[in-house]
């Protein structure tokens, strides 16, 4: 029958448009077989700002680059160590991927040994910021990067300063709600902070302790409109260190920056996100688990279930029928500690393939 006045049929056809219909626009996954030679990755669509690696087949450390630092600057998720210059790592971002080089020391992370298979997970972020704080009144500790205000992600440069302050982070507001930190110039862990923990405590993206609670970490103070804010642990204000961040907010349709608790079921929790998942990133905070990342890629059907671990250098494998990718969220399929165990509680960010409007389930 004809919906009433003002009304219209409950149907996917007459859900509002999404700001991102097409996810692989600002976010995309590629794998490759590596070559041993020179190696141009194509297929991303899009020159990337932030290129996060991992071998698959081999235990290998994660390698992490961007367009602020530089392609030749690695940090690794799963160690404390400072950021190295790679000379046989990603030489380029190119228009449509990266170009790798291929052989020497340390280049096995990326291209090195022939036949071993690899991902990058890739962001656009794409637009260029710098503030200056005693100029703009905004925040206290400069900042510069890049932003990418559609899809609610920045990559964020400063210099700590040991004292209690706030950063601008680019977002125009927006706040986000995870932060990902690391100093570059000495060896510390990695400081994670996310609205599911509060921003009275901190993970260890290295690690797989509990979150723990500290005001050194944030200040007490949950990021604004407009900065973050820190306050003086050495992980994220050090007088002197320099650090990267990486900022992200939900987008509608395109991206999940939230928490579940877990039932302790193979019938698992069922996670709304509002979109078909491209890429999951995740970690239980109540007790120590690992860091886990699931993509559409590795894994193209359901049951998805092929982990990689970002505090771990192991290669890529199973975890039990660990979760369906359905049009508009995710269906927890175990009751392991790291996914689903019953009064666990979880964070995770979610990226989209498509807004549910347009996605189909797998």
């Amino acid at each position: 029958y004809a919906p009433p006045t003002d009304f219209l049929a409950l149907c996917s056809q007459n859900l509002p448009d999404a700001a991102i219909i097409d996810g692989t626009e600002h976010f995309n996954t590629v794998t490759w077989t590596a070559t041993a030679s020179r190696h141009v990755i194509t297929g991303v669509g899009f020159s990337p700002d932030w290129v996060w690696g991992k071998k698959r087949s081999n235990a290998d450390n994660h390698a992490i680059v961007d367009s602020v630092r530089g392609p030749t600057k690695e940090i690794r998720s799963n160690t404390t160590d400072a950021e190295a210059t790679a000379s046989n790592g990603v030489e380029s971002f190119d228009s449509d991927g990266f170009t790798l080089v291929g052989s020497g020391a340390g280049s096995g992370v990326w291209n090195g040994n022939s036949g071993h298979t690899h991902v990058a997970w890739n962001w656009l972020a794409g637009t260029a910021f710098s503030n200056d704080a005693s100029a703009t009144s905004v925040g206290t500790i400069d900042s510069e990067g890049q932003v990418n205000t559609t899809a609610g992600f920045s990559i964020v440069s400063y210099t700590g300063t040991g004292s209690a302050g706030t950063i601008a982070h680019g977002l125009s507001g927006a706040a986000p709600s995870m932060i990902i930190i690391k100093k570059r110039n000495a060896a510390t862990d990695w400081q994670v902070g996310h609205d599911g923990i509060a921003w009275t405590n901190s993970l260890f993206l290295d690690l797989t302790n509990a979150a723990s609670a500290s005001a050194d970490y944030w200040n007490n103070t949950a990021p604004t409109s407009s900065v973050f804010s820190v306050k003086n642990h050495n992980q994220s204000n050090a007088s002197g260190s320099t650090y990267i961040a990486y900022c992200f907010h939900s987008v509608e349709g395109y991206s999940k920056v939230g928490s579940y608790v877990g039932n302790g079921n193979a019938d698992g929790t069922f996670v709304v996100t509002g979109f078909r998942p491209a890429w999951i990133f995740m970690k239980r905070t109540n007790d120590a688990e690992n860091w886990l990342i699931y993509d559409d890629k590795r894994d193209p059907h359901n049951v998805t279930d092929e982990a990689l671990l970002p505090n771990s250098s192991s290669a890529s494998g199973g975890s039990a029928n660990a979760m369906d990718f359905l049009s508009n969220g995710f269906k927890l399929r175990a009751s392991a500690g790291s996914l689903n165990a019953s009064g666990g509680n979880y964070i995770y960010l979610a990226i989209a393939s498509q807004a549910a409007k347009f996605s189909n389930a797998r």
